[in-house]
């Protein structure tokens, strides 16, 4: 029996080592064969990068501001919205609920759109002399604060949730109230696990602010279209964003690694 599993081992090894030999030589294969061609891309990509960094670095400000600001405001938004999920009133109940399901099952262009074009019907930006640009920024920021707290409704419920009800009811047993047993018992277990899902939920939301770019935001992804149709380097101006956005999500996936390991070390 021994036996038999070990030579399983071994030959899912075996398999494990051909195809990555398999793909080394591939890639090896594209290397050589088309050095010249990248080596050229890739100097273009830099070329691009040197001239236009302007546009991209204030659009990447742009990006992380917006993010932070909706999260942050979203996560506010998450918690009002939680303790309506969570109240006697039905009615509020309710409302919370179908809020929470349209936003979710809405693509958040759709949203974006809606908060654009609507923000403009209520109110008239250029006559109170606010420029398209700061309107476009605000509207974005609406639209993205609104499906981020949907989610972090969710977030703080299932955090919540996670925690057994028998710790619930010995903290009422020892004569806790209700509102002593959440904020002494429950809450302080609650945070571990809301925490780190909060942070997901930022590097989520850098990825997805790309779509306020289709409402004249001048973010990241905005002004690599103008780098785009300056500079008549697609591809380049479009590898440069790909990488901007890849470092600081990647650097913050690494952040949040750290940070929950800290957490279950202190448990």
């Amino acid at each position: 029996m021994e036996n038999n599993i070990f030579k399983k081992k071994q030959k899912k090894n075996y398999s494990a080592i051909i195809i990555n030999a398999i793909i080394l030589a591939l890639i090896a294969l594209i290397l050589i064969t088309q050095w010249n061609s990248l080596s050229s891309f890739f100097k273009n990509v830099a070329l691009v990068f040197s001239r236009y960094s302007n546009y991209f670095l204030s659009g990447f400000k742009t990006t992380i501001l917006l993010s932070f600001l909706s999260v942050a405001i979203g996560t506010i938004l998450g918690v009002l919205i939680y303790l309506l999920r969570t109240n006697s009133s039905k009615v509020s109940n309710a409302i919370a609920k179908a809020f929470v399901e349209i936003i979710r099952g809405t693509p958040m262009m759709v949203q974006v759109f809606i908060a654009f074009i609507g923000g403009n019907l209520l109110f008239d930006f250029r006559a109170n002399g606010i420029p398209i640009s700061t309107a476009a920024f605000i509207l974005g920021l609406i639209a993205v604060t609104i499906n981020s707290g949907a989610y972090v409704s969710e977030i703080i419920r299932s955090g919540i949730e996670s925690i057994s009800k028998g710790q619930i009811e010995a903290g009422r047993s020892l004569g806790l109230s209700q509102s002593l047993t959440m904020r002494k018992i429950v809450f302080p277990q609650a945070v571990k696990n809301i925490l780190p899902a909060l942070g997901n939920e930022f590097i989520t939301i850098i990825k997805e602010t790309s779509v306020v770019s289709v409402i004249g935001t001048a973010d990241l992804m905005y002004n690599t279209n103008i780098v785009k149709g300056n500079s008549f380097r697609p591809m380049e101006a479009l590898i440069i964003s790909a990488i901007m956005y890849f470092v600081i999500t990647f650097t913050l996936s690494l952040i949040l690694r750290v940070f929950e390991r800290r957490m279950k070390e202190s448990d």
